[in-house]
């Protein structure tokens, strides 16, 4: 491993035990948490608050001159190559759940992009009727039985998980610009992908703010419900199986639409996490995913129009 890797392994571990500091905090304050799957909510808040104001004030101006000024179709063709490397650790994930199909079409999406479609600038899988997908580590360990644990926000790279937010480390070293060279190009790379991600996203602010008294809980309901609909679609369940349980806040989410206003309203908070990678080595520094957000948002990919 290189030195860079190895500084950006030592900040992820950093990362994770100040959020199990948290974590163990709150158990041992909270006996009587308002919300179950939220124990930790006065330190959520708290990175909430903060993942807000650094958006605020850094990647959504950021964001809005990216749109202003480049031609969509040079939007399309950035987002299409780092999807392209996303898709590889999902055709792993899709694999390893046992979903032998969409693991083999994975494959082969990267397999047309990455040649014919110019190292993925041109989404020719989709074309030919390839399916995107967007599996990590954390589905595939949800898939298995792991359960998710309480909810998590993470400073810079918003909302998790806590079973998420311990493997975080593997979905972030599965992406493959994370070894890219030299590290100037990873750095540059991993910015633009950060924004171009960032500015599919920008017109999530005005439907949160339009459809929640509180944001913190409807973006906290919208990504539990979401990350629970990945995990069941992971083990093949059918649509009719996956409605949402009767105490979220919302009724229903198209869990089968990635670009659909449920996962925009989820993305939104997590646009400062939007890839997983986005204090790799890169930023020095990524993006995954990239792997992740996030989530990521939970973290998705730009532009996912084919699910």
């Amino acid at each position: 491993m290189n030195p860079g890797s190895n500084r950006i392994a030592r900040a992820l571990l950093v990362l994770i035990a100040i959020v199990m500091f948290a974590t163990l905090s709150g158990c041992a304050t909270m006996s009587n948490p308002a919300n179950p799957k939220d124990p930790f909510e006065g330190f959520n808040r708290t990175m909430f608050k903060f993942n807000d104001k650094l958006d605020d004030v850094a990647l959504r101006p950021a964001a809005t001159m990216y749109q202003t000024v480049l031609p969509s179709f040079v939007q399309t063709g950035i987002g299409n190559f780092f999807g392209n490397l996303g898709d590889v650790w999902t055709a792993v994930n899709n694999l390893m759940q046992g979903n032998v199909d969409k693991g083999m079409s994975d494959v082969m999406r990267v397999a047309l992009n990455s040649t014919l479609g110019l190292a993925g600038v041109l989404d020719i899988g989709s074309e030919a009727g390839l399916t995107k997908h967007k599996e990590d580590f954390g589905q595939t360990l949800g898939v298995w039985g792991i359960k998710p644990g309480p909810y998590v926000v993470l400073p810079v790279f918003g909302s998790y998980t806590l079973r998420d937010t311990i493997v975080f480390p593997i979905d972030f070293n599965a992406d493959p610009w994370t070894y890219k060279y030299p590290v100037r190009w990873r750095n540059v790379g991993t910015a633009v992908r950060l924004i171009d991600r960032r500015a599919s996203l920008l017109g999530a602010s005005n439907l949160i703010e339009e459809a929640a008294l509180d944001r913190y809980e409807f973006i906290r309901d919208a990504y539990m419900q979401r990350r629970e609909g990945q995990i069941k679609d992971g083990k093949g369940m059918p649509d009719e199986e996956r409605e949402v349980s009767p105490d979220t806040k919302l009724e229903k989410v198209h869990l089968k639409n990635p670009v659909g206003e449920s996962n925009t309203v989820v993305n939104q908070q997590s646009t400062v996490a939007v890839s997983s990678n986005s204090m790799s080595g890169q930023l020095n520094a990524e993006a995954p995913p990239v792997p992740g957000t996030t989530s990521s948002l939970p973290n998705q990919e730009k532009h996912e129009k084919t699910e």
